[in-house]
């Protein structure tokens, strides 16, 4: 068997999310989809997130086996003519060892989170931003996101239905910044709890709001209680940047 890489880049609006479900499209469906159009195989890809409803991702990884050799160019290619009209786009492609594991192998995962901050809605960015009318304070929300970067219990920023077997993770980075109209926060760490990021980011809403301190923020954490946690944001506006092995 022959084991290839990709980086993938797709707009999650018309998926049910990365994963294959029986009744409603997938990003993972149609990249399957489209390794059998050019090869003729049926094959499970593996990805390095399983990125929900409605999520993007500019760097998203998945691997996969066949049984023939292929030119990674040539499978490019070849994905990228089968993947359309769907709106996802195969950015590179390489031959990887057996032992690579798009899951299993990664070191850390970079998700961006945008939030368009102006009264007016968005034209051309809709389904890719989360629209917040009401004036943010970008400074207070990077102070709180500050105090919770570390080795932590999230159960507050943790999805009832998350599988994970402990609600510990270790947070490398949390920066909120603004830039004109538009507040972008990025999270790394080497794995997230499901629904952590879009948990995180609503609560830090909260903070840009007045609504909470960012002592509060920090608060919510310590309490390691999932109803101390804010509203969830909304899945539009978070990106799967990218994975590093």
């Amino acid at each position: 068997m022959h084991r290839y890489r990709l980086t993938v880049e797709y707009d999650g609006s018309p998926f049910c999310g990365w994963q294959r479900q029986a009744d409603r499209p997938s990003v993972q469906q149609a990249l399957e989809e489209a390794i059998f159009a050019f090869s003729a195989e049926t094959v499970v890809t593996q990805a390095a997130g399983r990125t929900d409803t409605g999520v993007h991702a500019l760097g998203q990884v998945a691997h996969f086996d066949l049984e023939r050799e292929w030119d990674a160019r040539r499978i490019r290619e070849a994905l990228n003519f089968h993947l359309k009209p769907n709106p996802v786009a195969v950015v590179e492609a390489e031959a990887v060892d057996e032992t690579f594991e798009a899951r299993f192998s990664a070191k850390a995962r970079f998700y961006e989170y945008r939030i368009l901050n102006r009264r007016a809605r968005p034209a051309l960015e809709h389904n890719r931003v989360w629209h917040v009318p009401v004036a943010l304070d970008a400074d207070a929300m990077h102070e709180a996101a500050q105090l919770i970067l570390g080795t932590h219990d999230f159960t507050t920023f943790r999805d009832a239905q998350c599988q994970a077997k402990s609600p510990v993770k270790t947070l490398d980075r949390f920066d909120v910044m603004r830039h004109a109209d538009e507040i972008v926060i990025n999270a790394g760490a080497r794995s997230f709890l499901h629904h952590q990021v879009r948990s995180m980011v609503g609560s830090l809403k909260l903070v840009g709001e007045g609504k909470w301190r960012p002592r509060q923020f920090r608060a919510a954490l310590d309490a390691h209680d999932r109803s101390r946690c804010g509203p969830l944001a909304p899945p539009q506006g978070l990106y799967l940047v990218r994975v590093e092995y």
